[in-house]
């Protein structure tokens, strides 16, 4: 299993992408492939005391760096020099499995789209986190990809992201809710109306109508499925309500030696809980539909939130997942199923 990773894709590249490409190469068993300017690459890696594991990973050279202020088109033709195009290209021509990256995420679904390219008979590409609720993760698909969606898009992005949580995640006969304002049949736009007949036709699919959004944290779904852009305000609310309910406990718990000494005693399971919480534990996020597995890393990620995201592209791109979708999306008649 060969992954290229963007080493300069990121709020704490190089330095942690090559820290996490170290712990992912000792750990996964993948070989690696990192595209950046060399140079920069290999002074790097001797600050942190990673000569030898930079020698067993090859390089890509290339000086440019698509930063997350770029326009998402400039992966094409202004930033064709930087890593994040590269490594797209590297794995549209072949030369390593899948690709990962923590950089501008527009860029990278654009790339996907028009580099690496989408699956036969998919409409778009969706960006698909997996998020923290009651009762495990789930799924939100679209989380930003797509902003504007047509009905049989919403489908598509329901089917995609059952096919990934039950053969990549292992989650049985995923439910799958249309995100909406309500949970009866009638309830939202024209989208959602139409995108509620479509998913309701579809027998190999395990839809179970709409669902509120706040009863999604409550296990209310395995896979949440809506536009991209009101998956990406929910995605951003979800991150910050998370991370502001864990500052509203440190601030209760250091206010007095009493509360100090309560937190002391339950620390363990406030680190649980932290962990339960925090969206980084799943790295980042598949964008779906492309030809070749791409991933995205969360753009804040540090070497274990590195690691923790090359352990799912591996998982992603060794349960040839790319073409159980290509057949998931197929009309019902076409499918072969068994």
């Amino acid at each position: 299993m060969k992954i290229i990773v963007d080493a300069f894709g990121g709020d704490n590249a190089p330095g942690e992408i090559l820290l996490g490409c170290a712990q992912a190469r000792k750990e996964l068993g993948v070989d690696l492939v990192l595209t950046g300017d060399r140079e920069k690459l290999l002074g790097c890696a001797k600050e942190l005391g990673l000569e030898t594991d930079l020698a067993g990973m090859e390089i890509l050279d290339c000086p440019g760096v698509l930063t997350m202020e770029d326009e998402p088109t400039a992966v094409l033709k202004e930033k064709a020099d930087s890593s994040m195009a590269l490594g797209l290209r590297a794995l549209a021509e072949g030369k390593g499995d899948a690709f990962a990256s923590a950089g501008n995420s527009g860029a990278l679904v654009v790339g996907a789209t028009m580099i690496v390219k989408r699956i036969k008979g998919v409409k778009r590409v969706a960006f698909a986190p997996l998020l923290p609720k009651s009762q495990g993760f789930f799924m939100l698909s679209d989380g930003g990809a797509s902003v504007d969606c047509r009905p049989e898009m919403l489908l598509q992005f329901g089917l995609m992201g059952a096919a990934y949580m039950r053969d990549v995640m292992g989650v049985e006969n995923p439910r799958v809710g249309l995100v909406n304002v309500g949970t009866e049949s009638h309830k939202g736009d024209e989208l959602r109306h139409q995108a509620y007949e479509l998913l309701r036709q579809r027998k190999d699919l395990n839809f179970i109508g709409n669902v509120e959004a706040r009863d999604i944290p409550y296990d209310g779904c395995d896979v949440a499925v809506t536009d991209g852009f009101t998956g990406n305000v929910m995605l951003k609310l979800f991150e910050g309500v998370a991370m502001a309910l864990m500052d509203k406990f440190k601030g209760v718990f250091s206010q007095s030696l009493k509360n100090k000494l309560a937190a002391a005693a339950v620390y363990g399971d406030l680190k649980k809980l932290k962990k339960s919480l925090d969206y980084n534990e799943y790295g980042g996020a598949p964008i779906m539909g492309a030809a070749k597995p791409v991933f995205k890393i969360h753009g804040s990620a540090k070497a274990s939130t590195v690691k923790s995201a090359l352990r799912l592209t591996r998982d992603y791109a060794q349960s040839g997942f790319v073409d159980k979708i290509a057949q998931a999306v197929k009309p019902q008649g076409e499918r072969q199923d068994g």
